[in-house]
């Protein structure tokens, strides 16, 4: 009853939800739709659904540089969600549990440094560090992921580490509706389905029109242990005797479901001009139980039992208009949107000390965060010029307002954000030959923001920056193009960093945080310089290097006394800097004979450094990998109708360092493969695993003690180690059986 109540609902919020997916001209605050290698007529949902040839990464002709991937090119795995397609792509990774891909990385750098926008705009989140979790956006109602490693003057600038743009389903490219159920099987044989449709069609000769709704239950139970030694020496662990204190086995089981749709309405007119009205929405509701049971010593004498439930409800909605207007030789662009955030969770702890009874348990604490995220945006712009000389002057306008309870990694409590932006922009693109484009511009951002809570002082705070961007692309053949990019990016303080509150117990047990509402944005300069070549008809080869020169970098540190501890606050505290290497491969091994073989792979060098506000020694930002890579192969058996594939990806050991910890994390390598078979021109069944190798995430952690800040940090010079823990966590196989149909 719950599921087909959830889907009524679902199917009558879709007109209130209309959505236009991209065209081919695009307002100012939506990053170009990337070309695919072939332009065609729309495809029939036949060609998209079932379809044995085999998808690589798109070309683009984008100046700046952008990776352009279809659901197709991840299709054959069974995505569920945006995060389970990113595993796929180069440089990114997460620092998530397994089988979770919820905040992305891109170069390995924290999730708050990647800006995630859908159909080019932002997607507001209720992390602390502006983040968004895209294990909540379905693969299903997505037409591609574009990689935006180097914005434009027209594109917003907060993408230091890069832009993920979600560019959902269009009427434009699609043409007839498609029909989808499946089922997940975890390792314990818990069930768990899914469901989907959506249709495409056209409402007279230039009126199209795009629905479609989601429908999809997850779980994921993990395992966990954690083993504890006491009086640990420097060294290694092999190398030295620690007192064995405690062991922790723990179970955390995450279960939920995602109602989620898009809708569109697109009316043409002219050559090029049109108007049009799109809408997304996803409703996630989820609970996570965990339950950890304590073993004191080497005889393992019970110690005690704590379970948290947590019960998640979060809302994600998006509706914006846009049209082009032709005047003459001028292009008016306007645009104008909402998105909406809303989370109401709630955390319930108990605890018990009966070994006989483990369902004996008290209420310990009772735990709620509630968040109100609204967002504004608006823009307008003209575009004049002729082909090889094109011109763009505008300005984008926003608006935030955030209420509610926001818990962050050092602040909580009730606050109120308003944050207004105004960014004026030009844009000029010159194309002297045929081979060559030049794409220069300059956005100014001003940013005035409010913050007030409950019994704290309200701040406010203003800052203005000029973030300038170059882009110069060559194709001296069809087959080359070289591309380099030098463009300013910044990136806004995590929202508990500028709530202000001061907490205590923070982060230690005497210690204290205090809120800091004047720090400045991080600002960045971005250098990328790539080369791409194509392989044939359809395969591609890249690299690209990188490197971002970040000033007023924010991090917590110690400005005085709080008794028997210190009290921390965030700051800017100079400056820090990341490179790297990105090399991808997509093509059919046609060269060998091999045209129905098609291989992946790409791989990621990365290494930065950043002064550690407590040590004042130089290290990598925290959990960045050296090394990420991916590789897998698509085999089409013709005679069979079928196909099947499989592929691997990992990444190295990344560090994290806090004021009294340091951790080091690692994952096993992944494994996933699929198997399908195509029934017709209308039906494919399909056959997905992940998790083949059990992958194993590992985590150490060397925590150190003391009674002054002093003590603590000395401790932590001579690798005098309190306490060493070993986590290790996996959840074993997900299995899925997908039957899709095209109509």
């Amino acid at each position: 009853m719950k599921l087909i109540t959830r889907l009524a609902l679902g199917a009558a919020a879709l007109p209130l939800t209309l959505s236009v997916a991209q065209a081919q001209d695009v307002p100012a605050d939506r990053p170009a739709p990337a070309p695919a290698q072939e332009t065609s007529a729309p495809e029939t949902s036949a060609d998209v659904i079932v379809n044995g040839t085999i998808q690589f990464r798109d070309r683009t002709a984008d100046p700046n540089p952008v990776l352009s991937y279809d659901l197709d090119y991840f299709q054959r795995f069974e995505p569920v969600s945006v995060g389970e397609m990113l595993k796929r792509v180069p440089g990114v990774t997460f620092t998530s549990d397994v089988l979770e891909y919820d905040g992305p990385q891109f170069r390995g750098l924290p999730a708050g440094y990647t800006q995630v926008l859908i159909n080019g705009r932002r997607a507001p989140g209720g992390e602390a560090d502006r983040s968004f979790f895209v294990d909540r956006i379905p693969a299903e109602l997505v037409e591609k992921i574009e990689i935006v490693r180097s914005p434009r003057a027209d594109q917003p600038s907060e993408g230091v580490a890069g832009s993920l743009n979600i560019v959902t389903k269009e009427a434009a490219t699609f043409d007839g509706g498609f029909a989808k159920a499946g089922a997940l099987i975890n390792k314990d044989g818990k069930v768990r389905p899914s469901l989907a449709g959506a249709y495409a069609g056209r409402l007279g000769e230039d009126t199209t029109f795009w629905a479609a709704v989601n429908y999809q239950e997850r779980r994921n139970p993990k395992k966990k242990v954690s083993l504890r030694f006491d009086d640990v020496t420097s060294g290694p662990l092999d190398e030295t005797n620690p007192v064995f204190n405690n062991t922790e086995l723990q179970s955390d089981t995450r279960d939920g479901s995602d109602l989620s749709g898009s809708a569109e309405i697109r009316h043409g007119f002219g050559d090029r001009g049109f108007v049009r009205l799109q809408g997304f929405f996803v409703d996630t509701d989820r609970e996570e139980f965990e339950s950890s049971t304590m073993f004191e010593g080497p005889d393992l004498d019970f110690d005690g039992i704590e379970t948290q439930l947590e019960e998640i409800d979060q809302q994600t909605y998006t509706i914006t208009g846009d049209a082009l207007i032709p005047l003459g030789g001028v292009d008016l662009g306007l645009a104008a949107g909402w998105s909406g955030y809303r989370e109401n969770t709630t955390a319930t702890v108990m605890v018990g000390e009966n070994a006989d009874d483990l369902t004996d348990l008290e209420l310990d604490e009772i735990t709620t965060i509630g968040i109100k995220d609204d967002e504004y945006s608006g823009t307008v712009n003209l575009g004049f010029g002729e082909s090889n000389a094109r011109f763009k002057v505008g300005i984008d306008l926003f608006r935030k307002n955030r209420n509610g309870l926001n818990d962050g990694d050092f602040q909580s409590g009730i606050f109120k954000i308003e944050e207004n932006r105004y960014d004026p922009y030009a844009r000029v693109t010159l194309e002297p030959t045929a081979q060559f484009t030049i794409d220069a511009g300059v956005r100014y951002e001003i940013t005035r923001r409010t913050v007030s809570g409950d019994a704290v002082p309200t701040t406010d705070f203003k800052a203005e920056t000029l973030n300038p961007s170059l882009h110069l692309r060559y194709a001296p053949t069809a087959n080359d193009q070289f591309r380099a990019s030098l463009a300013r990016t910044v990136r806004r303080p995590n929202y508990d960093f500028i709530s202000p509150f001061e907490d205590e117990e923070t982060p230690g047990d005497d210690d204290a945080t205090r809120g800091n509402p004047s720090l400045r944005n991080e600002k960045a300069w971005g250098l990328d310089v790539g080369y791409e070549r194509r392989l044939g008809g359809r395969g591609i080869i890249g690299i690209n290097t990188f490197y971002r020169d970040i000033t007023d970098v924010i991090e917590l540190v110690a400005i005085g006394d709080n008794g028997d501890g210190q009290l921390f606050t965030p700051q800017n505290i100079g400056d820090g800097k990341t490179w790297g290497l990105e090399i991808d491969l997509s093509a059919p091994l046609t060269a060998i004979g091999a045209p129905d073989t098609g291989i992946f792979a790409n791989y990621t060098y990365l290494d930065s450094e950043v002064t550690d506000p407590f040590t004042g020694q130089k290290r990598q930002f925290n959990n960045q990998p050296h090394h990420i890579y991916n590789a897998g192969f698509i085999q089409t058996v013709r005679a069979a109708n079928a196909s099947f594939g499989a592929t691997v990806s990992g990444r190295s050991k990344a560090s994290a360092s806090n004021f009294d910890e340091t951790v080091d994390l690692r994952y096993g390598v992944d494994l996933e493969a699929f198997a399908e078979k195509r029934f017709g021109k209308n039906f494919v069944l399909r056959f997905s695993v992940q998790d083949i190798l059990r992958r194993t995430k590992s985590e150490d952690y060397r925590k150190y003690d003391g009674d002054s800040y002093d003590e603590i940090l000395a401790n932590r010079a001579a690798g005098d180690v309190d306490e060493f823990e070993l986590e290790r966590e996996n959840a074993g196989p997900l299995y899925q059986v997908t039957l899709r149909a095209a109509f």
